[in-house]
């Protein structure tokens, strides 16, 4: 059997449209298949339409959060409902064909333990945008011992013992592109051109990539741990070095720290200057008079 797990947020208008085109597909491979809809707090109609689709058909199985928890939750939380021998995970604007099911399928009875997709060009993708994924892959290919394949989506299908082994970590914050390459196995990847989604409107922004891609640096590069441990190691010393120099200071010459001196000629000449005139008068004239540099003792 096949478990398709599909993470929704707000795809009223895209479900209608990926529903038949995927059971179509899936019909077409001779197998028993499951839908699991993982409805990631949707504030449109996604959860009614789900709900009609359940009703109607014995293969489709929702799941639905309680609020917004992204789409990593929602792609574990199907994960963790999959009963299929074979597992895949696709999204439900159809940027993911649901046709490359058959040759993927084809492909991991090859004996590989994965097959994913990844995108042979970017078009129609904002250049902006495309610039930044691919430093974003060029970047944390340098610094992370996890090699992570430029344009490859989270659309791959896996074998039961790949998705136990994701499963056995636990990471609160998930950065999924990282956990599919580190726990290894045999992969294959299937190229095919850039899509655009088919209605509705994407939910990441650049911010939110630029957010996602963080945890990606975070969990899988130890470059930011060291950078981090290195600018405290030195702030640490600067402060040691600013320690010894004030005290050295205060040992060998002196300074302005500590009680102001009532014997110095300043206060003898005025007799009435009270310590909070002092500072002030200090303050003011001390680049035209030096004599007040030895006030305080």
């Amino acid at each position: 059997m096949i478990s398709l797990i599909i993470p929704c947020f707000n795809e009223e208008e895209s479900l209608p449209l990926f529903y038949p085109e995927a059971t179509s597909v899936l019909q077409k491979m001779n197998c028993d298949y499951e839908l699991i809809f993982v409805n990631d707090g949707s504030r449109d109609r996604t959860l009614a339409i789900l709900k009609e689709l359940s009703e109607k058909d014995p293969h489709v199985i929702y799941l639905s959060f309680s609020r917004n928890f992204g789409k990593e939750a929602a792609m574990y939380a199907g994960l963790k409902n999959a009963s299929g021998k074979y597992t895949a995970i696709m999204d439900a604007d159809l940027q993911d064909p649901p046709e490359l099911l058959i040759e993927m399928y084809a492909k991991i009875q090859e004996g590989y333990d994965v097959v994913g997709t990844r995108r042979a060009d970017r078009k129609g993708e904002p250049p902006i945008r495309s610039f930044f994924a691919k430093a974003f892959y060029w970047l944390i290919n340098k610094v992370s011992d996890t090699e992570l394949v430029d344009g490859a989506r989270d659309f791959r299908l896996m074998t039961r013992q790949v998705v136990d082994a994701i499963l056995e970590l636990k990471e609160v914050n998930r950065f999924s592109k990282g956990i599919f390459s580190w726990v290894g196995f045999d992969v294959a990847y299937v190229s095919y051109e850039n899509r655009e989604r088919v209605a509705g409107e994407t939910s990441w922004s650049f911010w939110k990539l630029l957010n996602y891609s963080l945890d990606g640096f975070i969990n899988f590069s130890e470059v930011p741990l060291k950078l981090a441990t290195w600018a405290g190691t030195f702030s640490f010393l600067i402060s040691l070095v600013g320690i010894f120099f004030v005290v050295i200071r205060k040992l060998t010459i002196g300074g302005r720290l500590g009680k102001p001196c009532l014997n110095h000629p300043l206060y003898r000449r005025n007799p009435t200057l009270s310590l909070g005139n002092h500072r002030e008068l200090h303050l003011k004239d001390f680049p035209r008079n030096q004599e007040t540099a030895g006030v305080y003792c």
